[in-house]
């Protein structure tokens, strides 16, 4: 199976199942000298995991992170560095239902299919439990990105039809970790509390929006081709289970514009060069130009329902089928550390590109 590493210079390889021993993610690149610790990781670890409030799913899942290698003395090594997280709380025989049948709108028939076999437990390597593994190495990925003044903030920005319709300018990011939405509007975060309730109630699910903000990022990451940093940070979201959506700087609402209302201007604000606008979302030709970088992430409702589905077997027979076991009624405020280990990862793999760019 191909497609299990990502990136460059800073370079992760996931591994493991979501119903197996366990899972983990394997570093290479990282620079020698970085003091990180297990608590550090755990940190963000914590954001995503199962089971943290009422309308998550109630897994109980520890997600601890063990560092097996690559770390001495609280230090980066410059080798390769290995994080395990043990699976628990797994409960298999959840799955004992589809062992046959394809659920609606997940990988199993399309995995089967390509691969002629799959593990049917929770969807085994296409779960979104791998995306703890992510969220670790993200944790890494943002320590180097903080010895260089970046910052990244990812938050719930919809859920269903509830938009938030501030801009991120006048949110206060103090507020996503005080509420279980990880809204940045303690106001919304109550009113998105309670419609995902309300669809949980009815045995369903709902989607939703994460918006990210990276602020104090370098001039100059990313490359002019194809490996351009808004197509970078693309297809890191993308590759993130249930997203169908990614948008950057204006996004679809920039083609409703002229020219000369979207360029943006460049100016001269407190001795550096800036722009007036930024509807450019801080990347011009594909390589960041300073400015904030700001994207949004629509993420699909969860497939797995509490109905009858009409469905059909391996066998080719058309049957039903029920959901079963625990599942996030809505998946974006997991989502969020998620969303923001990927930027982070992208970020630092090109910033330590950039650093062999000039002599």
């Amino acid at each position: 199976m191909a497609g299990n590493s990502f990136g460059k210079k800073f370079i992760i390889s996931t591994f493991g199942e979501s119903h197996g021993k366990g899972i983990g993610v394997v570093i290479d690149g990282c620079p020698a000298g970085l003091e990180i610790t297990e608590e550090e990781i755990q940190i963000e670890l914590d954001r995503r995991r199962p089971g943290q409030s009422n309308i998550v799913t109630q897994r109980k899942e520890k997600d601890h992170a063990e560092i097996q290698s690559g770390v001495f003395e609280g230090k980066t090594t410059g080798t390769p560095i290995s994080i395990y997280i043990k699976n628990g709380d797994q409960r298999s025989r959840d799955y004992d239902h589809i062992k046959d049948k394809y659920r609606p709108s997940h990988a199993d028939y399309v995995y089967d299919k390509k691969y002629g076999f799959r593990d049917y437990r929770g969807g085994g390597r296409s779960s979104a439990r791998e995306t703890a593994a992510r969220v670790a190495a993200g944790a890494l990925a943002k320590k180097i990105l903080e010895r260089e003044g970046v910052s990244i903030h990812a938050y719930v920005s919809q859920v269903g039809t509830l938009k938030l319709e501030k801009p991120y300018q006048e949110l206060d990011f103090n507020q996503i970790e005080q509420n279980i939405v990880r809204t940045a509007d303690l106001e919304m975060a109550e009113k998105m509390t309670n419609y995902i309730k309300e669809v949980r109630k009815n045995g369903d699910t709902v989607g939703g929006m994460v918006s990210c903000v990276i602020q104090n990022c370098p001039v100059g990451l990313g490359e002019p081709v194809f490996d351009k940093l808004h197509a970078d940070l693309g297809k890191a979201m993308l590759s993130i289970n249930a997203v169908k959506g990614f948008e950057y700087g204006s996004g679809f609402d920039g083609i409703q514009m002229n020219g000369s209302a979207h360029n943006d201007l460049f100016e001269i604000k407190e001795g550096k060069i800036s722009t007036e606008s930024n509807y450019s979302g801080g990347i011009q030709g594909g390589i960041s130009n300073g400015m904030d970088i700001y994207f949004n992430v629509g993420f699909k409702a969860v497939a797995t329902i509490m109905r009858d589905q009409k469905t059909v077997d391996n066998a080719g027979l058309e049957t039903q089928i029920t959901g079963k076991g625990r599942h996030d009624p809505c998946v974006v405020p997991r989502a969020v550390p998620i969303v923001e280990a990927m930027a982070a990862l992208v970020l630092t793999d090109h910033l330590l590109r950039s650093k062999t760019d000039k002599m």
